[in-house]
């Protein structure tokens, strides 16, 4: 008798007396009904399932490994092998049949979204537990644009909702990779730790997102070296222990602590840096996955070339609430994802005629940095609350573990202090009534009714030239040195100026990410190729960096105002930086002095002739109609065409 006869009579002699055959899907049904949830299923239930759909040869082999139910769907092949299950074909079978439990979870079980920017999205179980912790929960209260609300009013949406779409689009990419290549052996566990990551790699994240680990922790610890990114990972361990999470994972199937160790290497991303050819170091430096399945290090947070589900989120969830079009769509990478070997690697890639389209998304990045997230008075707006912050630091207490009192610069020591610390800091600081808080409040009330510090200019250095933040300072006193003679009677002092240094670039500094990122032909899906920029467009940038800087004044009276502008030209003038925008405005006797501050294609055009480093003698343009014999007034004259 066959292997599959003896199966179908294996069926039939075990069904009910009265009902005759059932197909095996009303049978599961009722196994499930009988018992609850598969979750539940004790080491019985799951032989039982076995026996009912027809392999009962193997359930000795589960009860002697005390497999239930909630492990099923992430059996792997390496896990029956090991339980001696050896042939390819029947660990197929197998699990074909118990990934049909995951489907046959009740309803209740998965969670369904309603997301402005994905639509309905269900996750799954696990997720759910973690979203409802309160460690979780406390993204609600954390803007994630931070200052820019003040700006954009449709701007204050919140780390929550971000970290749920960054964990459904990890979801969707792992799962494309896993059907469009089931050599990868994607198992469930992996999807589920993918998920895990996307869900939690925002939960260090302190008061107004950025304005916190990017301002706030500098001025107040300048010694120590601190992003949220240290926070997300500390904090992921604090809310897993806290709510006793570690047993749930293990029953969705879940290993520890190399699964911990997964999710928190891809929070915490790649340790290898590209360096200039895209080629890490020989030492893999993971202990969640081995190299064969790196490739999944490059969904959440991708170190390697900037291409991951945190930044399609935010791309479209921050263009969607500032009112800005999103140029690049997500949707149409996943069509194009696979995984190429590029040497002894794996890397994911994508068709090579979508060069263009990320060179595209990265262009995208800049925009939003450049029109939202470093908007001028968004940016100033962050400093004063920053302020603010730093004045009331000293006073502020926040109780953390056994009852100790934390400030706002060291809840960051304790996460259940630093669960406490959002962007309601705000309110507390701006409503209290005690005399220590009276500086910062001030502060604050200044924002709320719109006295800002007024931004005089803004200007670059040269290409070769840079900028660091520990010269903020000294620049500040360049600033207020540089009087300009005869053209103010107000005098202002360091102290009156702020200098911010801004910079803009691909994700990579001065390198261009599209290098790191490696394609393939349709007639060659396997082989990975490199595209360089010349291959794409004539068009592209040749520079991928860039600084800015900005120079704010803290009086804002007109007369003082217009005098820094004034002390902001000249200032250019000295330091050889680029003519503001508004130069010739607001210092129109300043800009003449500088010779190199005259374009040269712009004085051909306007002032033909020669420069030689001064303002050019300007010269009659040449009349495009020539007169002959009377002029107008005393007649009629003819034209040469």
């Amino acid at each position: 008798m066959s292997q599959i006869e003896s199966r179908k009579r294996f069926r039939i002699e075990n069904s009910d007396a009265g009902d005759g055959f059932k197909t095996p899907e009303k049978k599961i049904s009722n196994v499930i009904g009988a018992s609850g949830d598969y979750h539940d299923w004790g080491v019985d239930e799951v032989c039982g399932y076995l026996r009912l759909m027809g392999y009962g040869e193997w359930q000795q082999r589960f009860r002697d490994e005390q497999i239930t139910g909630v492990t099923l769907p992430y059996l792997t092949e390496a896990h029956l092998e090991k339980m001696g299950i050896c042939l390819l074909g029947v660990q197929l079978e197998l699990l074909h049949c118990f990934r049909k439990l995951w489907f046959c979870s009740p309803v209740e079980k998965i969670k369904i979204f309603n997301d402005p920017i994905h639509g309905h999205i269900e996750l799954h179980p696990l997720l759910v537990r973690i979203i409802d912790t309160p460690q979780f929960q406390r993204l609600h209260y954390i803007k994630q644009l931070g200052g820019a609300f003040f700006v954009f009013p449709g701007a204050s949406h919140n780390r929550f909702e971000h970290s749920i779409g960054v964990g459904y689009l990890a979801g969707r990419l792992v799962q494309v990779l896993h059907e469009r290549q089931p050599e990868l052996q994607i198992s469930q566990r992996d999807m589920l730790c993918v998920q895990i990551a996307g869900l939690c790699h925002d939960l260090g994240h302190g008061p107004f997102s950025h304005m916190f680990d990017g301002k706030f922790i500098p001025k107040a610890c300048p010694t120590l070296d601190w992003k949220h990114e240290t926070a997300s990972l500390q904090m992921f361990d604090h809310l897993i222990s806290v709510n006793g999470l570690e047993s749930v994972m293990v029953e969705h199937g879940l290993e520890l602590p190399e699964d911990l160790h997964f999710i928190k290497e891809q929070i915490a991303g790649p340790t290898c840096i590209p360096e200039g050819d895209g080629q890490e170091t020989a030492l893999w430096p993971y202990k969640g996955r081995t190299e064969a399945k790196g490739f999944l290090y490059e969904i959440v947070a991708n170190k390697r070339n900037g291409i991951d589900v945190d930044k399609w989120d935010y791309f479209a969830r921050d263009c969607h609430h500032l009112g800005i079009q999103n140029n690049f769509d997500y949707k149409r990478f996943l069509k194009f994802a696979r995984v190429c070997e590029v040497g002894t690697k794996k890397h994911i890639c994508t068709r090579e005629k979508e060069a263009g389209n990320l060179y595209d998304m990265f262009h995208t990045r800049n925009c939003l940095h450049r029109r939202a997230y470093q908007h001028k008075v968004g940016n100033i707006i962050e400093t004063m609350i920053t302020e603010a912050f730093l004045k009331a630091d000293p006073y502020i207490e926040i109780e953390g573990s056994q009852g100790k009192k934390y400030a706002i610069s060291t809840a960051i020591q304790d996460m259940e202090a630093y669960t406490k610390l959002t962007d309601h800091i705000f309110q507390q600081i701006l409503y209290s009534s005690t005399s220590e808080l009276a500086e910062a409040r001030e502060i604050l009330n200044n924002v709320i009714c719109r006295k800002l510090y007024k931004c005089v200019g803004q200007t670059q250095p040269k290409s070769k030239t840079k900028i660091s933040n520990d010269q903020l300072d000294i620049l500040a006193s360049e600033v207020a040195q540089a009087y300009p003679q005869n053209s103010t009677d107000v005098k202002l002092q360091a102290e009156d100026f702020i200098v911010t240094i801004i910079s803009m670039d691909y994700g990579m500094k001065e390198k261009n990410p599209i290098n790191n990122v490696r394609f393939y032909c349709k007639n060659d899906p396997q082989k990975a190729i490199r595209i360089r920029r010349n291959q794409v467009s004539q068009l592209l940038p040749e520079r991928f960096a860039e600084q800015l800087i900005r120079v704010y004044c803290k009086k804002i009276d007109e007369q003082s105002i217009e005098a820094a502008k004034k002390y902001f030209v000249q200032w250019c003038i000295n330091r050889d930086f680029t003519k503001p925008q508004d130069g010739d405005i607001c210092a129109p006797e300043l800009t003449p002095l500088k010779a190199s501050w005259i374009d040269e294609e712009d004085s051909e055009d306007d002032c033909p002739g020669p420069t030689n480093g001064t303002l050019a003698t300007l010269k009659p343009r040449t009349r495009l109609f020539q007169k002959e014999g009377p002029s107008v007034n005393g007649g009629s004259s003819n034209l040469k065409q």
